[in-house]
C-alpha cells in the first residue's frame, strides 16, 4: 500500500504522504479503502476495481487536464487485458504473476495487445445514420442519399400498419399492402435524412445524382424530383439554399497531414550511432527455442529416445487415475498455474501457521475454487495440502525436512542478473556436460542473450546451514504413485530441460550468497536444486528429483554471463 500510494500515478502530495505516517486514523481509512478494492476485485473482477481506484484518486481528470491521454488509454487497456486473463486464472496471486511474466515476454503481441490510439477525435469516422442520432461532428459527408431500398413483392416478410395502427406482417402482400409498407419506409427514410442533415457543426456535403430510384428516396421526395435531370436537380437544390458544386475529379492524390515532414532519401549529415540489441530474457524464452524433433545423432541419444517412448507406454497402461487424488486433478497450463498459486499462497501465509490451522486451509482453498472446474476438487486439495505441509521430505545428504517446520525460506524469490552476449548454445553445452551424467537431451536453439536474465524461484530455503532452490511441477507422469519413479522423473527433467532452469536458479542463488555471506563456499553452503513433482507426493520417491551441479559448472556459467569467450567459459 505504501508503495502504491507513493506512485506518480496516484499523485498524492508530499503533505498527504507525510500525513500517512503521522495520522493513524488517516492510515486506517486508507487501509479500509484498499481492502474495499480487494473485495470488489474478488466479487466483480479486476477491471471494475481498477476503474474505481482510478476514479477515487481522480486519475482520469488529472491526466486529461495535463493532456496525457496516452497514459490513461494504456491504463484502461491493461485493465481490460487483465480482466480477460483473469477468466483463465484462479486467484489474485496467479493474475499478478501472469502480469509480471507478460511484462517480460511482451514481444509476441497479439492483435488485442496492440497499443491503442489515445483519442479518436481527429480520425475520420464512418457511422450509420441511425447510430449518429444525438451526436455532433464538425463536418459531415452524406454520400448516398439518392439510393433506397423500396418495398417490393419479393421483399417478404413485409411489415406495415393497418388502418387501426396495428403492426402487420405478411409473406404474400397485396399491391395495397406493398404501397402502404413502402410509404412507411419512406417516412422512416425522411426521419433518418433529417437526422443526417442536422449532425454537422459547420457544414454538410451531400452527394446528389439522378439515380433511377431518386423519386422514391427521402431527398427526391423533398425536392419533388420525379425523373429529374441534372440541371433540374441543380436548380431545385439552389432554390432550397444549398451550395451546388460539381463532383471533384479523382486525381489519385494522397492527403498529407499538416506539418508532417516527408522522409528525405538523402543520407543524414550525421550518422546515427548503432544501438545495442538489449532485452530481458527468462528461462521460458530459452525453453521456447528448443529444437524440433530430429533424428538421433548418436547411439546414446537413440537409447534416450527409446527409453522415453517406453515410459510413455507405461504411463498409458494406467488410464483411470484414482479418484480423490492429485492424479485425477485437471492437467494443462491452467491446472499448473492453479497449484503454483495455491502453494505460493500457503508460503506467504506461513507453512507452519497453516499446518496448525486446518480451518484456514479450508477457507483459503474455498476462495480459490470458485470456478466449477475446481469446485469438485476442493476436498482433495484440502487433504493434499494438509498432508504436504507435514510430510518429511527426504533430502539426499541431509536429515528429512518438513515444509511446516522450515525456519528460513522465501516464496517466489525474484532475481535479475546481466547477460552480456551470452551464447545460448554454449550455455546449453555446459549444462548438458555437467548435469544428469551427461545424458542426451533436446538441444536449445542457437540464440544469444544480451541484457538481463530474470526469473522467479518458487521456493528458496535454508536447512542445516545449506541453501536450496525448489521448483513446483504439476506434470502428469502417470495415473498412479508407482509411475513417479526416479527414472521417470529423470527422463521428464531431461525432456522438458528443467535442469537448465534449476541451474540458472542456482547461479542466481550462488551470486546472491557470495555477496551476502563472508565465508561463503559453494560446496559447503549450496544444498542443491529440487524439482517437486506435486502429483507424485505420495509415491515412494515423494516426487522429488534433486541434483547439486558441481562448482565447476557454476564457475563456468558465472564467466559465461560476464561476457567472456566461449573457450574460457568451457
Amino acid at each position: 500500500m505504501r508503495a502504491a500510494l507513493g506512485t506518480p500515478l496516484l499523485a498524492l502530495s508530499w503533505a498527504e504522504l507525510d500525513a500517512l505516517g503521522e495520522d493513524e486514523l488517516l492510515w486506517e481509512r486508507r487501509i479500509e479503502q484498499f481492502r474495499a478494492y480487494l473485495q470488489q476485485w474478488r466479487r466483480q473482477g479486476v477491471l471494475p476495481m481498477v476503474r474505481r481506484l482510478l476514479n477515487d484518486f481522480e486519475v482520469p481528470r488529472r491526466l486529461l487536464a495535463i493532456g496525457d491521454e496516452r497514459q490513461l488509454t494504456d491504463l484502461l487497456h491493461l485493465a481490460e487485458l487483465l480482466q480477460q486473463a483473469s477468466a483463465l486464472l484462479q486467484g489474485e496471486h496467479a493474475l499478478v504473476r501472469h502480469l509480471a511474466e507478460e511484462r517480460v515476454a511482451g514481444s509476441a503481441l497479439g492483435e488485442s495487445r496492440q497499443v491503442r490510439l489515445e483519442s479518436d477525435a481527429d480520425l475520420l469516422k464512418v457511422v450509420t445514420v441511425h447510430k449518429s442520432k444525438g451526436l455532433q461532428y464538425p463536418l459531415v459527408f452524406l454520400p448516398f442519399p439518392c439510393t433506397c431500398w423500396p418495398v417490393k413483392a419479393n421483399s417478404a416478410p413485409i411489415k406495415y400498419h393497418d388502418e387501426h395502427g396495428a403492426l402487420r406482417i405478411t409473406l404474400s402482400a397485396s399491391d395495397a399492402e406493398i404501397r402502404q409498407a413502402d410509404e412507411e419506409r419512406l417516412g422512416e427514410d425522411l426521419r433518418k435524412l433529417y437526422v443526417a442533415l442536422t449532425r454537422a457543426v459547420h457544414a454538410t456535403w451531400i452527394g446528389v445524382a439522378p439515380t433511377p430510384d431518386l423519386a422514391r428516396t427521402a431527398l427526391g421526395h423533398l425536392l419533388e424530383a420525379d425523373n429529374a435531370s441534372v440541371e433540374s436537380l441543380q436548380e431545385r437544390l439552389r432554390a432550397s439554399g444549398a451550395v451546388v458544386v460539381p463532383a471533384p475529379q479523382a486525381l489519385g492524390e494522397r492527403w498529407q497531414p499538416p506539418g508532417a515532414a516527408t522522409e528525405s532519401l538523402a543520407a543524414p549529415l550525421v550518422a546515427k550511432a548503432a544501438r545495442e540489441r538489449w532485452w530481458i530474457a527468462s528461462y521460458s524464452r530459452l525453453s521456447g527455442s528448443m529444437e524440433a524433433a530430429r533424428a538421433p545423432e548418436s547411439a546414446e541419444e537413440a537409447n534416450y529416445e527409446e527409453g522415453a517412448a517406453q515410459a510413455d507406454d507405461a504411463r498409458a497402461a494406467l488410464v483411470d487415475p484414482p479418484a480423490g487424488t492429485l492424479h485425477a486433478f485437471a492437467r494443462g497450463a491452467a491446472a499448473g498455474t492453479f497449484l503454483h498459486g495455491l502453494l505460493e499462497w500457503a508460503g506467504q501465509q506461513g507453512f507452519s501457521r497453516l499446518a496448525d490451522a486446518g480451518g484456514e486451509i479450508e477457507a483459503g482453498i474455498a476462495r480459490r475454487c470458485l470456478s466449477p472446474a475446481w469446485q469438485v476438487h476442493r476436498p482433495m486439495l484440502q487433504d493434499w495440502l494438509q498432508r504436504w505441509l507435514v510430510a518429511p521430505l527426504q533430502l539426499p545428504g541431509a536429515t528429512a525436512i518438513v515444509p511446516a517446520r522450515l525456519g528460513t525460506y522465501q516464496v517466489e524469490m525474484e532475481f535479475w542478473f546481466p547477460a552480456r552476449a551470452v551464447n545460448v548454445r554454449s550455455l546449453d553445452q555446459l549444462v548438458s556436460r555437467h548435469t544428469l551424467g551427461g545424458a542426451a537431451r533436446p538441444a536449445v536453439g542457437a540464440v544469444q542473450l544480451n541484457g538481463m536474465l530474470k526469473g522467479f524461484i518458487d521456493l528458496t530455503f535454508e536447512h542445516e546451514g545449506r541453501y536450496y532452490v525448489a521448483d513446483y511441477k504439476s506434470n502428469w507422469l502417470g495415473a498412479g504413485d508407482t509411475q513417479y519413479t526416479t527414472r521417470a522423473m529423470h527422463d521428464e527433467v531431461l525432456a522438458q530441460r528443467y535442469e537448465l532452469q534449476y541451474c540458472l536458479y542456482l547461479l542466481a542463488l550462488h551470486r546472491l550468497l557470495r555477496a551476502r555471506l563472508r565465508d561463503y563456499d559453494y560446496d559447503r553452503h549450496i544444498g542443491g536444486a529440487i524439482v517437486l513433482f506435486l502429483r507424485g507426493h505420495a509415491a515412494a520417491t515423494q516426487g522429488l528429483h534433486m541434483e547439486r551441479p558441481p562448482r565447476t559448472l557454476m564457475d563456468a556459467l558465472d564467466v559465461l554471463f560476464q561476457g567472456e569467450r566461449e573457450e574460457e567459459a568451457a
